[in-house]
């Protein structure tokens, strides 16, 4: 099961649509092409065409995939009590009274610019089930250890 905003699983099922009916059939016409010119075993078109499409079909069944164990979550019944999936997350760095916004999301949306991390990166598992004030370390890969003071939880 993976939980995940209305604007995830829109975009997710409008991706997949892209996939599947502009560039599936594309692919499938370019092979079909370079088939046609003849002999198959020296034919570089027709094998770079088989591994386009081979490419393609990869991405198109995990999308689909998440989107058949996907769940939308209603930001109208979360609450802002603690750090959670789809909550924006105002904190301090401790090491140098850093503060930083973020919002906790489902991997498939993260996106740094938009200041939005995973639940599953070293933040977000450090962030996930603490309260407003309560100091989190987040262990980094790096090997560093990063101290974290949650100030405010909202909804996003």
């Amino acid at each position: 099961m993976e939980y995940m905003s209305q604007e995830c699983y829109d975009q997710l099922v409008a991706e997949l649509n892209e996939l599947t009916k502009v560039e599936l059939p594309k692919a499938q016409d370019e092979l079909a092409e370079a088939r046609a010119k003849g002999d198959l075993s020296e034919n570089f078109e027709y094998h770079a065409a088989k591994r386009e499409l081979r490419r393609l079909m990869g991405k198109i069944r995990f999308k689909t995939n998440v989107l058949q164990f996907a769940r939308v979550l209603d930001t109208s019944s979360l609450s802002s009590d603690v750090v959670g999936l789809l909550r924006k997350v105002e904190f301090t760095n401790l090491a140098n009274n850093a503060k930083m916004t973020y919002t906790i999301v489902n991997p498939h949306e993260a996106n740094l610019k938009e200041g939005k991390i995973s639940i599953q990166s070293p933040i977000g598992e450090a962030l996930v089930g603490k309260k407003v004030g309560d100091v989190a370390e987040a262990h980094l890969p790096t090997g560093n250890t990063l101290k974290i003071r949650i100030d405010k939880i909202t909804i996003e």
